[in-house]
């Protein structure tokens, strides 16, 4: 239903429109003095009344509008060349904005003083609205400030509209089975990603990284730029993640289809990732689902493999002791390269032996986010505090890790 019309003229609004009615303004423009008296009415109707008021002709003046010089009656041509920018892409929703020439939208507010108006509009935020909606008209698509696909912007100055193509968001779950495998793209540390030799061109230190697994029928199916990815914590590279899988967010850039068959990209991410990465639970999200997976700290659940001179009476001994101390860690010696060097207080939650044999045994651990596992078993060279190694009063090595749940849910 529109809105119900009201536009009551004070005297003060009828002295302005006076004030106004000689000046060369087109409709819009001199409607727009009192944009913001009453409701349900367009500028130029707004204008219609004044003049009528003012017993004046509502006709626009002859030559240029003394504000906007005419781009309100262009409007059709910025909706053109916002269709055309656009040419090509999907989408359903978008927003406008426009790039003005400052010493124009300052000389509309000299004029607001000079006419004596409160109820000024500025011509900014009428040509966006003006723009959308006749984009609106042109397309069928929804304009709005509330995640568009598309976002259009009319630089006046240069007669063009730059087109930005907002991103899309997947969520699920991935397992990675594959111990040669990082998370994340990792640009070789050489070139910083341009290629060279040591990286023999790739730009990249692995071939491979499970955001390249994952984001690669993305990329096929939606014709996007690139990817992000946004994962809940990471394992380490020669660690497995197991369980439920690691919940992650994959961002698809400046995609130009929007609408797409995840159940066809499930199946093709199953046939060319089998062995190395499972990824369950794809689904549609938005950016704020990037906000609440990096933010989350959930506990984590391993299994270690240890290898190390101790009696099995002794390692649970120093479990015992583990659990009920607070660990210091030292930003481990591995990654101290790219991360601050402080030091972080954690707690095991949960520690036992599984298995054990001559010289070797596995531990199942719970531990509370960020817990650097290997160096709490091996002491990182005293960077830890307590470690296993330290309590059980041997060297001990980690031969391998499985992250086998993240506890992200209360069921778990």
């Amino acid at each position: 239903m529109p809105d119900a019309v009201t536009f009551e003229v004070t005297d003060a609004a009828l002295a302005a429109a006076r004030r106004a009615g000689g000046r060369p303004l087109c409709p819009e423009c001199f409607g727009r003095l009192f944009g913001r008296l009453g409701h349900g009415l367009s500028n130029p109707e707004r204008a219609a009344r004044l003049r009528a008021l003012l017993g004046v002709n509502a006709t626009a003046p002859e030559g240029a509008c003394a504000v906007c010089g005419g781009l309100f009656d262009r409007l059709d041509g910025w909706v053109e060349r916002a269709t055309r920018a656009a040419d090509g892409l999907e989408w359903h929703r978008f927003t406008c904005g426009s790039r003005w020439e400052p010493e124009l939208l300052a000389s509309e507010e000299a004029l607001w003083t000079e006419v004596g108006t409160e109820w000024g509009e500025s011509a900014r935020l009428a040509f966006n609205r003006e723009l959308g909606k006749r984009i609106e008209v042109r397309t069928g698509a929804s304009g709005g400030p509330d995640d568009p696909d598309v976002v259009f912007l009319a630089d006046l100055a240069v007669g063009r509209v730059e087109t930005t193509v907002l991103p899309i968001y997947f969520r699920g779950r991935y397992r990675k089975l594959d111990r040669t495998l990082p998370q994340t793209r990792w640009p070789c540390r050489r070139c910083g990603g341009r290629g060279c030799a040591a990286c023999g061109g790739t730009g990249k230190t692995y071939p491979e990284s499970v955001e390249e697994i994952v984001g690669a029928p993305f990329l096929r199916a939606s014709g996007g730029a690139g990817t992000r990815f946004h994962g809940m914590g990471r394992e380490d590279i020669d660690a497995r993640m197991l369980g439920r899988g690691r919940p992650f967010v994959l961002e698809v850039l400046r995609p130009r289809r929007r609408t797409l068959d995840l159940a066809a990209i499930a199946d093709e991410l199953a046939a060319g990732a089998a062995g190395r990465v499972e990824v369950e639970g794809l689904a549609r999200t938005d950016a704020r689902e990037v906000v609440r997976v990096k933010e989350a700290n959930p506990d984590k659940s391993y299994r270690v493999g240890v290898r190390g001179d101790a009696a099995v009476a002794k390692v649970n001994e120093a479990l015992d002791l583990a659990l009920a101390r607070a660990i210091a860690q030292r930003t481990p010696t591995r990654v101290a390269h790219r991360r601050a060097d402080r030091v972080r207080t954690r707690r095991i939650v949960a520690a036992h032996v599984v298995e054990a044999s001559e010289g070797r045994f596995t531990l199942e651990l719970r531990t509370e986010a960020g817990t650097y596992v290997k160096e709490w078993v091996e002491g990182d060279g005293g960077r830890t505090e307590p470690s296993l190694a330290g309590l059980v009063g041997v060297p001990l090595k980690v031969d391998f890790l499985d992250v086998t749940e993240i506890h992200d849910t209360e069921a778990t």
